[in-house]
């Protein structure tokens, strides 16, 4: 039987969480255009008769000094610590530059137990070569080890090739989660993601980095026979300026109201029971700054 701990690391948006979701055949991880949505390792579990990968969906690794992009480069640089195999993800599209070598740098301790990722094949910007000569010239021993597989993480393309390379080098283990588990996260973590990435959807593109959500309350409503039949949950989506707040409420509460309704909606998918969702909109000053919140909201 066996077991593995696997790291997805790369660049905002290399399709780290698209994979993730692809693998898993469940939605997982959050996912949107903008750069970084991504703020936590999110685990993703698979379970077949050769054993039980676990995937952690990182943040993408940028350059910038900012606390915030700090706290969430230490996540994505953690997570190889702890992990038994590296999948190292390259966007196909984009020209590498700085930040693909600074994760070169950072990888190059554990070449040995990584492999590589070309995604976004299926584009028709897409450059393999490019990316591929890129390797070449800045880590050489990846490609020598015959573990650089194009993919197209959206529709998957390569992902059972890249399946089976992975169970061939995960070492000998017992099962981490039960067979049915595909994910470990929690209701509360799920609920603020998933309000997070409608939020993401329904403002304009200079919000998402500057909102949080807030989870005020949770109520389980039970039936008679114990079963769980309803989540109530309160919750606020912040920002870190009044004029932001105006931005996420919309004229006559149309952006709040949209946000709650489709994350209601998703919520319902996502679990087994109904969601009701009560939300409203706050302000947190700086609270990038705040390093007591961003440990408790990041780790």
């Amino acid at each position: 039987m066996k077991s593995a701990f696997i790291s997805i690391i790369g660049r905002p948006s290399a399709g780290k969480s698209t994979l993730l979701n692809t693998i898993c055949g469940e939605k997982v991880s959050i996912v949107s255009p903008i750069p970084q949505t991504t703020r936590n390792k999110i685990r993703g579990i698979i379970t077949r008769d050769e054993g039980q990968l676990i995937f952690i969906d990182t943040p993408g690794y940028h350059q910038s000094d900012k606390k915030f992009n700090n706290y969430l480069k230490d996540i994505a640089s953690s997570s190889i610590e702890e992990a038994d195999i590296i999948i190292y993800m390259l966007d196909t599209t984009r020209l590498p530059g700085e930040e693909e070598r600074e994760i070169l740098n950072l990888l190059k301790p554990d070449f040995g137990k990584t492999i590589v990722l070309l995604n976004k094949t299926d584009l028709s910007e897409s450059n393999v070569k490019q990316t591929a000569e890129f390797i070449e010239e800045n880590a050489k021993e990846l490609l020598d080890s015959g573990t650089v597989f194009p993919v197209s993480a959206q529709k998957g393309t390569g992902i059972n090739e890249m399946l089976k390379c992975l169970f061939e080098k995960a070492p000998e283990g017992e099962l981490m989660y039960p067979e049915d588990y595909y994910t470990d996260q929690q209701p509360d973590f799920r609920v603020m993601e998933v309000i997070r990435e409608q939020a993401i959807k329904t403002a304009k593109k200079e919000l998402p980095h500057s909102i949080y959500v807030e989870i005020a309350d949770m109520e389980m409503k039970y039936k008679e026979d114990g079963e769980i039949k309803k989540l109530w949950v309160r919750a606020f989506l912040v920002a870190e300026r009044e004029s932001q707040k105006g931005i996420l409420v919309g004229k006559g509460g149309a952006n709040i109201k949209k946000v709650r309704t489709e994350s209601q909606k998703e919520l319902n998918k996502l679990f087994p029971y109904q969601v009701h969702l009560d939300l409203r909109v706050k302000v947190n000053p700086k609270w990038r700054r705040n390093d007591g919140l961003l440990k408790k909201m990041i780790y």
